[in-house]
């Protein structure tokens, strides 16, 4: 297939795991793509397995006014356009409960996961973003999530904010979400490491995610395979939600 011939997609978060994995989708279908995180040796590393000729980066956090403007300044200055945005960039530095996170590690993490996606969607519309928008959102948002609480909270907030989104930006934009549970990247390492054959159990497909399974739907959703989808959050689950409860 090649839906993503001659578009062109920032990524936020793509050094590595899902964002990454991403753009190796796009770039395999045709696309061409702008990479952002905070690591540039990182970034650097993700441009040359993609291809210089496909993609470019620009380092920086994702929640740093300055630094979308530069992306976004870079992204029309070398493609001329814009067509899609993946807000995937998100942090989890609390474990716990959420009674036990403190305020400043609270503010950082919305900033994060919910304020930034919102400010880069903001941005790129008036770039003149002419696609889709698809935001990496996570299971934890849709349940109580004990051992995550804060980012849980974070990622139902980003939720709603896909659905709010998509109503105001319709019918010229279409913004959608996704919802993974455990995928194997370093972010949800806490959450299987040195256990991953009991927390795959819970899984009917009896494995955990891997980043290429977030890829496919991802890239579905900015596609016009998806024409007439917007507002809504896929859960990428192996199955989860079907388990039957007691």
């Amino acid at each position: 297939m090649r839906r993503f011939e001659d578009r062109v997609t920032i990524i936020t978060g793509a050094s590595r795991g899902i964002g990454l994995a991403v753009a190796r989708r796009l770039v395999a279908e045709g696309g061409r793509v702008v990479l952002t995180g905070r690591h540039a040796d990182s970034l650097a590393e993700a441009v040359a397995t993609l291809g210089e000729d496909r993609a470019s980066a620009v380092a920086g956090r994702a929640d740093d006014p300055a630094h979308r403007a530069e992306v976004l300044a870079h992204t029309l200055d070398r493609h001329g356009r814009l067509d899609h945005l993946v807000n995937n960039a998100g942090i989890n530095p609390a474990w716990g409960p959420a009674l036990e996170v403190e305020p400043s590690v609270i503010r950082k993490i919305i900033d994060v996961n919910v304020v930034a996606a919102l400010e880069w969607t903001r941005d790129a519309v008036a770039a003149g973003l002419s696609g889709a928008i698809v935001s990496t959102a996570s299971v934890a948002g849709t349940t109580a999530s004990p051992h995550i609480a804060f980012y849980g909270v974070s990622k139902a907030a980003l939720i709603n904010l896909t659905a709010q989104l998509a109503h105001e930006l319709a019918p010229r934009l279409r913004v959608n979400a996704v919802a993974p549970a455990v995928v194997r990247t370093r972010l949800a390492e806490a959450l299987y490491v040195d256990r991953e054959e009991e927390v795959a159990a819970a899984y009917p497909l009896r494995r955990l995610g891997e980043p290429d399974d977030v890829a496919g739907p991802v890239a579905f959703l900015l596609s016009d395979d998806a024409a007439w989808i917007t507002g809504q959050t896929l859960r990428i689950d192996g199955g989860a939600s079907i388990v039957p409860v007691g």
